[in-house]
């Protein structure tokens, strides 16, 4: 289309001082102009302006699909905006976009930090807990907050994540006549009357965060005792070799600890387990690591479950393979599909010895011992051996 039909324009707090020739005559020329009802009276559109429905939808916009319509989003509308939601349903072409600086941009320079050095949060909807796998040592973030009550939140969650002594700069209003700073340790945050749009630096002290190598500590997981410990699931996800964007199946999950680390490292992950009681340790880690929008957990037989599922890049038996789900997986997986499969049983060591030498991979034995009090002394503690098979099918 020569002519889109769809106009986004990123509004900030300095409303139409702030917008360009460009964006000044899209709203302008525009029939229609949807957005909240903050960016709507900053705008001036008057009797053109609609406000966003509640619960957020992009339908009532693409019901004017033919018509000259503008979207108000804040900043960069592609950027934690609208701009995304919108164009999932439109042709190239459809729409042009006039962003402004996100408010990411305007805290990084009211602060001087530089843009390549932190990370960016939209934690409108999303728990806190999303924040939990990119604290670091005198890390820094910039966080959009939903309300004025949330910076408060932040500032407890914090000190729960141990980080207590990180500053948080809460700037309400940015890059507009009513803008605020105020700076404040998180365990000492004191501050009221917040107005919302507000964001909030943090930056972290050192000494915080969880260990970015794969094998966290056990005790890291809800779990009941069956749970892949801490020298076996770095093995195992060495074995499986983590990548963004790729999808897992953990088969028996037990705790999830595979998959938490799994998406830890950029990846996605359903979990299927047969014990409900272990299925709830399971959405108790994911909600812990703030993973809801990377994992899931499906409670029943696995055989029958992965059936209706998104094909995987990798697959993980760690709760006892057999010679009928192997067969289901080879018809069901596509050729480059790496599976990594775990046994202690005599049976199970069997069958993928078995399974080793008729596909190939690798058949790795593990034998650990940790050293516990013997008396007045130390003794080996060995655990039982564990027997991996990995194979890219």
């Amino acid at each position: 289309m020569s002519d889109p039909w769809l106009s986004i324009i990123g509004l900030n707090e300095d409303s139409l001082d702030g917008l360009s020739p460009a964006s000044r005559a899209a709203l302008e020329d525009a029939d229609i102009v949807f957005g909240g009802p903050r960016h709507l009276e900053l705008a001036q559109v008057g009797a053109k302006g609609q406000a966003w429905p509640i619960p957020f939808s992009t339908v009532p916009v693409l019901e004017h699909r033919g018509q000259k319509v503008a979207v108000l989003a804040s900043g960069d509308p592609f950027w934690h905006g609208a701009g995304g939601s919108l164009v999932r349903d439109l042709k190239q072409g459809e729409w042009r976009a006039f962003p402004a600086p996100s408010t990411f941009t305007l805290a990084a320079s009211v602060l001087g930090w530089r843009m390549e050095d932190i990370t960016c949060h939209g934690l409108h909807a999303a728990p806190l807990a999303r924040l939990r796998g990119v604290l670091s040592p005198y890390g820094r973030m910039i966080c959009l907050m939903r309300d004025g009550d949330a910076p408060a939140e932040l500032a407890q969650w914090l000190c729960d994540e141990g980080a207590g002594a990180a500053t948080l700069t809460v700037m309400e209003c940015l890059g507009g006549p009513r803008e605020r700073l105020r700076a404040v340790q998180a365990d000492g945050f004191d501050l009221s009357d917040i107005v919302a749009p507000v964001a909030v630096a943090v930056a972290l002290p050192a000494k915080v965060g969880i260990s970015r190598a794969s094998g966290l500590p056990d005790d890291s997981f809800a779990n009941d005792g069956q749970i892949t410990k801490r020298p076996v699931r770095a093995l195992t996800l060495s074995a499986l070799a983590p990548r963004g964007g790729e999808l897992l199946w953990d088969i028996g999950a037990g705790s999830g600890s595979i998959s938490i680390e799994w998406c830890l490292a950029g990846g996605r992950a359903i979990a299927f387990e047969q014990h409900t009681e272990r299925s709830a340790n399971i959405v108790q880690n994911i909600d812990d690591f703030g993973l809801s929008h990377r994992m899931t957990c499906i409670t029943g037989i696995a055989a029958e479950a992965i059936l209706d599922q998104e094909t995987p890049d990798a697959v993980f038996i760690g709760g006892g393979a057999r010679k009928p789900l192997l067969e289901k997986l080879y018809g069901l997986l596509p050729a480059g599909t790496r599976l990594v499969a775990n046994g202690v049983t005599l049976e199970t060591e069997a069958l993928l010895a078995q399974e080793h030498a008729a596909k190939g991979g690798a058949l790795m034995r593990f034998d650990i011992a940790q050293a516990t009090p013997l008396g007045p002394m130390r003794g080996w503690n060995a655990s039982r051996p564990i027997v991996q098979w990995s194979v890219t099918l």
